[in-house]
């Protein structure tokens, strides 16, 4: 009789263990899909404010569709770091402007739909990485003298989104609330998984 008792409680401990790990499965996978879709919008906006010009960090008249330049505010106002004349030499080029917004709308369609996350991940963090670059936050200092307000030197808001690129991507949260699981039955991402 005590044997059996004892097995009837094992038995129930196991059970609420099985069911708080699922909880905290299911509870993980929302926070990730929750991550990646909120990531990928980051992309997307920068996207949509820079072709469209919607009034937030690009006016109308400086919109991409309005002939406007996405790189060259950003690029030629660069005060710091050793790439700075890197950066202007590039400002405002039309290579420059093409694989720029083409980079953030790739990335934020993935990402947000949860599809070619490994991708997205990669040129996601090599986007972030440059731009990390080109405000060089190591920096105390701007050319002119002038403090260069870094917060941080060395994880900043460019730092972080790499890594929330590399953590949905990595976890496969485009399973939840994406398109993942669609995506990795597709013949061509099924033979070459570096696709997913």
């Amino acid at each position: 009789m005590t044997a059996l008792s004892h097995s009837g409680a094992t038995t129930g401990a196991t059970a609420r263990t099985t069911a708080t790990t699922a909880v905290r499965a299911d509870a993980g996978a929302i926070a990730l899909a929750v991550l990646r879709i909120t990531t990928g919008f980051v992309f997307l906006w920068a996207f949509l404010d820079k072709a469209f010009g919607l009034g937030y960090a690009t006016k109308a008249a400086n919109a991409w569709i309005n002939g406007g330049s996405p790189t060259k505010g950003f690029l030629s106002r660069v005060a710091v770091g050793p790439f700075e004349s890197t950066f202007h030499a590039i400002a405002g080029a039309w290579w420059a402007d093409w694989l720029f917004m083409l980079g953030l709308l790739a990335i934020g369609v993935a990402v947000t739909a949860g599809v070619g996350l490994r991708l997205a991940a990669i040129a996601g963090t090599l986007m972030m990485l440059l731009m990390w670059a080109a405000e060089w936050p190591l920096a105390q200092f701007t050319s002119a003298g002038e403090p260069s307000m870094s917060t941080n030197p060395i994880v900043d808001y460019h730092i972080i989104y790499a890594v929330a690129l590399i953590a949905v991507a990595l976890a496969g949260a485009g399973a939840t609330w994406g398109l993942g699981r669609w995506w990795a039955t597709l013949p061509v991402v099924r033979d070459h998984t570096w696709l997913r």
